[in-house]
């Protein structure tokens, strides 16, 4: 199993003149929000969210990735301006039961289990009846699958083998660093039995998934569809997140040639984002200044509709 760090040692200077070409090559969003913005007018913001790592702080126990209430009073706020989606690994109940508001797209099972908002807005009208769940005959094999990996693992202190539904994670961060190539190796065992699945590795986790072709990158897509952009000119995407699968759908953004993707990041790495954040906080900044650019905006357009109506009245007298 790969180490979450690299293994090889650079020199100081080497890591230096790295980090500096990769945040070059992938600055701020927070330092480039006015060219952010301005790529954006005319367009309608979409907003796609990761959860963990880019709503909620990375922790140890999967169970306890809570949101604080201010992210969460953030995305209600972004909502109200911009159709917003959470697309997660997580199991979609699994995520709603984090964020808790019925105004946002959930994708849950990195985008195998896809609904539309229970509470209504401007942008969403009609969104209730969106359903997407395109691995619905593996079912009866994850939950099977769910079973063994739980008992060939129950004997690996801190190993935590999570239901997503439609895929299935093991987590290993609370894992003797020692004993991972061990669990790696149960894992694998169980999984050659089902040739319809396939294994990734995550953020210090072990995916597994169908082997059908659908992804993070396809459920952005999928929403762009259900909203009416499928295409439209005047749609501008927003990808937030930060883990390897969030890179499907920075790809589908790159070959769309529109919007753009933001990797949640503290360390450089291959990716197909155009911007980078360093962590849950920065991410929170970010959609507070967002909002208030939209509602400034807004602000300007009432006021310089206010006075042509004014001027055209007095034209007209």
């Amino acid at each position: 199993m790969r180490a979450s760090s690299p293994t090889h040692i650079k020199s100081a200077a080497t890591s230096e003149e790295y980090q500096s070409s990769w945040t070059m090559h992938h600055p701020s969003a927070l330092d480039m929000f006015g060219q952010i913005t301005n790529a954006s007018k005319g367009k309608q913001i979409v907003m796609f969210l990761d959860y963990d790592g880019t709503l909620s702080p990375i922790v140890e126990d999967p169970d306890k990735a809570f949101m604080s209430e201010a992210m969460r009073a953030t995305v209600r706020k972004l909502a109200r301006y911009f159709p917003t989606a959470i697309v997660s690994g997580r199991c979609r109940d699994k995520v709603y039961s984090f964020v808790r508001l019925a105004e946002l797209y959930y994708a849950g099972s990195h985008g195998m289990d896809i609904k539309g908002p229970s509470k209504g807005s401007k942008h969403n009208k009609g969104a209730q009846d969106v359903l997407c769940q395109p691995a619905s005959e593996f079912l009866p094999m994850i939950d099977e699958v769910y079973k063994a990996l739980l008992e060939v693992t129950k004997d690996t202190p801190g190993a935590k083998v999570e239901n997503n539904k439609f895929c299935l994670s093991v987590h290993f961060r609370c894992v003797d660093e020692k004993k991972w190539n061990e669990l790696a190796k149960q894992v694998e065992y169980v999984i050659k039995g089902y040739p319809d699945l396939r294994l990734t590795q995550g953020r210090k986790v072990l995916e597994i998934r169908p082997t059908i072709k659908w992804d993070k990158g396809k459920a952005l897509e999928f929403l762009l569809e259900s909203l009416g952009y499928a295409n439209c000119a005047d749609v501008f995407p927003v990808y937030i997140g930060d883990d390897r699968t969030d890179e499907d759908a920075f790809k589908v953004l790159r070959e769309r040639g529109q919007g753009f993707g933001i990797l949640v990041s503290q360390t450089p790495k291959d990716t197909n984002a155009s911007y980078s954040l360093q962590e849950p906080s920065e991410v929170m900044a970010f959609l507070r200044r967002l909002v208030d650019w939209k509602r400034l905006s807004l602000r300007r357009q009432f006021r310089l509709g206010r006075r042509l109506e004014e001027i055209k009245m007095s034209v007209s007298n």
